[in-house]
């Protein structure tokens, strides 16, 4: 689905979804993520972290506005919501793009090394996000959570780590995902995915967002990994896409019924803020789709 009229119009008279402000977020975000050690200038990167906490929570209202009316109309009693939210695989935004078809049946491998560069640069770290989102989280979201985490991380293996198998593909396709050759589209999803998950005050958007991921990504991931395989990579080389074309179906069944419904029992607000976070997650999606179309599409 492309970006719809209103949200292109939207768009256009944004102060945060441009090129400049999008590359600076993601370069702050991995900069203030990444581990590191006491320094004599932390005042100065402290003032530096509060305006640019303050831009990053601007940013996020922003898309909150874009879809706050559709959210308030969402129900907010447990099997309603379950069932708008799962609805959100065949309706939702970005979803049936024509890109992923595309992509499984015609595409070069020229033309998918791009698309991965893309997705490569703009990836948030689904384990690290949970990871972030769980922190206090009431009992049964969270266990659902460190579930998800504990598959992420490989059980406790290298090997079975799903973020090892995204390096190891762009060593295949020889790739060089940074954040200069980015399409602004991709870096604001995951600057977007990364506020929620960082700021508790979106905790429970996050908790949505990560869940349409789970729900939403398993056909698209097929697809990819179904034109890597017709240009000719192994089913090793593949693996990051195959495993969550597989994977992410158990993982979406059981953080519909194990982080979801339980919060939204305790809390029906949490729904509305789920319902925020889903759409928004969808909403960035559909960007993306629509401008890597463009661009492969000329």
């Amino acid at each position: 689905m492309a970006t719809r009229p209103s949200d292109a119009a939207n768009d256009r008279g944004s102060q945060f979804l441009l090129d400049n402000f999008q590359r600076g977020l993601a370069h702050w975000n991995r900069e203030r993520l990444a581990p590191g050690f006491p320094s004599a200038d932390w005042q100065r990167r402290f003032d530096r972290d509060l305006k640019m906490q303050r831009l990053e929570g601007a940013f996020l209202e922003e898309l909150r506005r874009d879809v706050i009316a559709e959210a308030a109309a969402v129900p907010t009693d447990v099997d309603g919501f379950i069932a708008w939210f799962e609805g959100l695989k065949e309706v939702g935004p970005g979803q049936s793009d024509p890109l992923f078809p595309w992509l499984a049946e015609q595409a070069d491998k020229d033309q998918l090394r791009w698309f991965f560069e893309q997705e490569a640069a703009g990836e948030a770290g689904f384990d690290d996000l949970v990871a972030m989102t769980q922190v206090k989280l009431p009992v049964r979201p969270k266990l659902e959570l460190a579930r998800n985490y504990w598959d992420e991380m490989g059980h406790g293996t290298a090997r079975g780590m799903h973020g090892p198998m995204l390096d190891a593909l762009v060593e295949t396709l020889q790739v060089e995902p940074v954040i200069e050759n980015t399409v602004w589209q991709s870096l604001a999803l995951a600057n977007a995915m990364t506020a929620m998950a960082t700021t508790r005050r979106y905790a429970w958007h996050s908790v949505g967002a990560l869940g349409v991921i789970e729900l939403t990504a398993p056909g698209r991931s097929a697809m990819v990994a179904e034109g890597l395989r017709r240009v000719g990579l192994s089913g090793k080389e593949r693996r990051y896409f195959s495993v969550h074309a597989v994977l992410d179906v158990k993982h979406s069944i059981e953080w519909n019924r194990e982080a979801i419904r339980p919060a939204v029992e305790e809390d029906p607000r949490r729904a509305t803020a789920m319902a925020e976070g889903a759409l928004i997650r969808l909403r960035c999606g559909a960007r993306c789709f629509a401008a890597y179309r463009e661009r492969l599409w000329g």
